[in-house]
């Protein structure tokens, strides 16, 4: 089935709390990489479930608010006011060189999935973030072998610096960079 969808930057007056009301994060996990020393990458068994409450989805729709308010970028695809996927990139510096700007979500909705919509999404990000003047973006990423292969896809490796709050905040998630 061909959808129709729209791929494009949002405005800062487009987001409220409701922003992703019907979102689906649903991601069901069964194996995953991981690292010991951000050099050699391994797959486990490991089953757990994924999934944003309503407070979740109000939450980090405000936070997408603020990014751009910030100076950031949010990227959507739409199908109709559905947001189909979204992704941001961070108007905030960081790395030896100040090379790095995060990445801090990437997601596309669970019946969304598979259309090629995340790869879009990242680089519409990629572009953002090169015309902040980054000189790669940072991704610390969900540990699932289906996210590690999509960020394989458009060209993530090992991230060569570990930002160390980015983190702490998820340890299980892979430390990833795309030079841009």
């Amino acid at each position: 089935m061909k959808r129709n969808l729209q791929i494009r930057d949002v405005s800062v007056n487009e987001i409220d709390e409701k922003f992703l009301i019907e979102f689906d994060r649903f991601q069901e996990t069964k194996s995953v990489w991981y690292t010991t020393n951000q050099t050699d990458v391994k797959i486990k068994a490991d089953s757990f479930i994924d999934h944003w409450s309503q407070e979740q989805k109000k939450d980090i729709s405000l936070y997408l608010k603020r990014c751009i308010e910030e100076g950031g970028g949010v990227v959507a695809a739409f199908e109709g006011t559905q947001v189909a996927g979204f992704a941001n990139v961070e108007n905030r510096f960081f790395g030896s060189a100040n090379q790095y700007v995060p990445l801090p979500f990437i997601h596309v909705s669970n019946s969304y999935r598979g259309e090629g919509i995340g790869k879009q999404l990242f680089y519409q990000c990629c572009e953002i973030a090169k015309d902040l003047g980054a000189e790669k973006i940072y991704i610390g990423a969900h540990p699932a072998v289906e996210t590690q292969r999509f960020y394989q896809s458009v060209g993530c490796i090992l991230a060569q610096e570990v930002n160390e709050d980015i983190y702490q905040k998820e340890p299980l998630d892979l430390q990833l960079e795309k030079l841009l």
